[in-house]
Order: structure tokens, then C-alpha cells, then sequence
């Protein structure tokens, strides 16, 4: 185990660092959900910000970790995954930039914290297939790294909902969508591409 973080610290990229950091935030997308925080507040609903954050980075990193277990048991492998996720987020950024509904969520709402905060906004499919989409283009240590920095901006932006509203109000919030949306259209166009190459290369 010693060996392993030693050989993952060596690794550490800070240009891959930014890269993992700017795919994430664009598809965990929190700013984009602060809308919604806010009317399940209006409506009475909980939210909190120590127990979504924790909850969704349980769920992502061990996601992250059994991820590829979890694909050999379907006999899938991970460039064929992550050209499928690349899909996925392009639907996505369709989803940002041109304000449909793509992904419509029909599960059972009983708690804000954990449904629909937590699953799906925060650690949904679009993030689990990010995450695997990004392990094989990045050192495992970067994509953490990227993570933890978004879970930490995720924790800053709940508790500050009311305060981000304010503060960029709703066309700077419809601003911040339709640009990460942008950004998430070119990440999945590249991530295909290239995963679908070295598919063909096999």
C-alpha cells in the first residue's frame, strides 16, 4: 500500500490536475443545480452541505476504484466504456446548451440530501462514466486530486446558495450552463474520438 501512494505521488501532473478539475466541474455542474437547492429549500426540504459532499465522494471514489471489476463482469473493457460515457456527456452538454430534457429522473424523491442532490445531480451516470472516461487518459493520483477540489468547491457552493444567487443572479447561472456546456460538448467529441481510435487499433 506504502509503495502504491509513493508511486502514485510520482505521478502527479498539475496540467492533468486542472484537465480532471475543468471536465468534473462541468459535469457535476453545481452552479447549474443551485436552482434547484434552492426551491427544495423553498419547499421545506434539507439540504446539507457535509453530509451531500461526503456522500457523493463515497459514492464517486468507489465508483473510481471497482469501476474496471465492474466492467469485466459485463466483458466490457475500459476504452469501450469510456467511448459510451463520452456519449453520455454529450447528451449532456446538449441537455446545457440547448435546455431540453434529455435524462429525465422518475425515481422516488424522499430525502433532498441524498435524492435528488446527491443521486443524480452530484454522483449520477454522467459522472461514474466521467470518472472511468478520465482513467484512461489520466494518473489515477490527478483524477483524486481533481475530484477532491471539486467536492470542496460542491461544499462551498451549498452552503452559499442563497449568496451565489445573489451574486450572479439567474442570467449569470443561464451564462455558467451554457458555457460548461460548450466545454463538455469539446471534452466528449475528443474523448470518443480518441477511445474509439484505440479501440480500432486493438
Amino acid at each position: 500500500m506504502l509503495e502504491y501512494f509513493k508511486e502514485q505521488s510520482q505521478l502527479i501532473d498539475y496540467q492533468q490536475i486542472l484537465s480532471a478539475f475543468l471536465v468534473l466541474i462541468g459535469i457535476i455542474d453545481i452552479i447549474g443545480a443551485v436552482p434547484i437547492i434552492l426551491q427544495l429549500k423553498e419547499n421545506g426540504r434539507d439540504v446539507s452541505a457535509p453530509k451531500a459532499t461526503l456522500l457523493s465522494l463515497a459514492l464517486m471514489l468507489i465508483f473510481f476504484y471497482s469501476g474496471n471489476w465492474i466492467l469485466e463482469i459485463f466483458g466490457c473493457n475500459l476504452q469501450s466504456f469510456a467511448a459510451a460515457g463520452a456519449l453520455l456527456i454529450f447528451f449532456y452538454a446538449l441537455e446545457m446548451i440547448l435546455d431540453v430534457e434529455i435524462f429525465k429522473n422518475t425515481g422516488p424523491v424522499k430525502e433532498a440530501t441524498l435524492v435528488p442532490l446527491v443521486f443524480p445531480l452530484l454522483a449520477g451516470a454522467g459522472t461514474f462514466t466521467t470518472l472511468i472516461a478520465l482513467k484512461a487518459m489520466y494518473a489515477d493520483v490527478n483524477i483524486i486530486i481533481g475530484l477532491i477540489l471539486n467536492m470542496v468547491w460542491v461544499y462551498i457552493v451549498i452552503r452559499a446558495t442563497d449568496r451565489v444567487q445573489r451574486t450572479l443572479g439567474a442570467s449569470g447561472i443561464y451564462f455558467i450552463r451554457k458555457f460548461f456546456g460548450i466545454i463538455l460538448l469539446a471534452i466528449a467529441v475528443k474523448l470518443f474520438a480518441e477511445n474509439m481510435a484505440m479501440l480500432f487499433t486493438v
